[in-house]
């Protein structure tokens, strides 16, 4: 079966770690005949969640005019959703959350969906299991079933994931999808 597949990539840094494996992750689902797309946050302009709980009266879409209602409509289209973030102190970063309370207008309509993690961290070898239970806070919102994760650790520098177990992960999952 065909699926289309939204990428949501939380990296202020294009071409960095996240990013690179969002990148493999693409390439599988592509290769699998798959329609997949992906978001760069920092390329968009989403303003933070004022609480005004107007969604709630009016689910589908924000009163807020910014890039985010696209984003919305793409969310709700798409069969699978892959969130990518460097780590922060041990969860995703700024964008991501950002991008997670936003998602607040849709999260009643969100239907028998695939999800995926992604995560980038620079420090040592440090398990991301905490990244991942932070995603899964949020998808635990959602009706979504979360089919894998993967995670490079250790690697400062932008560009450092390339070639790398994790980058290959990503393409199988992908291709997989």
């Amino acid at each position: 079966m065909n699926k289309k597949i939204l990428i949501i990539s939380a990296s202020p840094r294009k071409n960095a770690n996240s990013d690179i494996l969002c990148e493999e992750f693409m390439r599988g689902a592509r290769e699998a005949g798959h329609q997949a797309e992906k978001i760069r946050l920092a390329e968009h302009h989403i303003n933070y969640c004022t609480g005004c709980c107007a969604c709630i009266n009016h689910p589908g879409a924000c009163v807020q005019k910014d890039d985010m209602n696209v984003i919305l409509e793409q969310i709700l289209e798409a069969d699978v959703l892959v969130l990518a973030s460097p780590v922060y102190f041990r969860s995703f970063n700024g964008q991501m959350k950002t991008f997670m309370d936003r998602v607040c207008p849709i999260y009643p309509l969100i239907h028998d969906k695939d999800v995926y993690f992604i995560a980038s961290a620079a420090g040592g070898s440090f398990p991301v299991e905490s990244t991942f239970k932070s995603y899964r806070v949020f998808t635990d919102c959602l009706d979504v079933t979360e089919k894998g994760t993967v995670a490079v650790t250790g690697l400062w520098e932008a560009g450092g994931a390339k070639g790398s177990s994790a980058c290959k992960k990503a393409y199988e999952l992908g291709l997989n999808a």
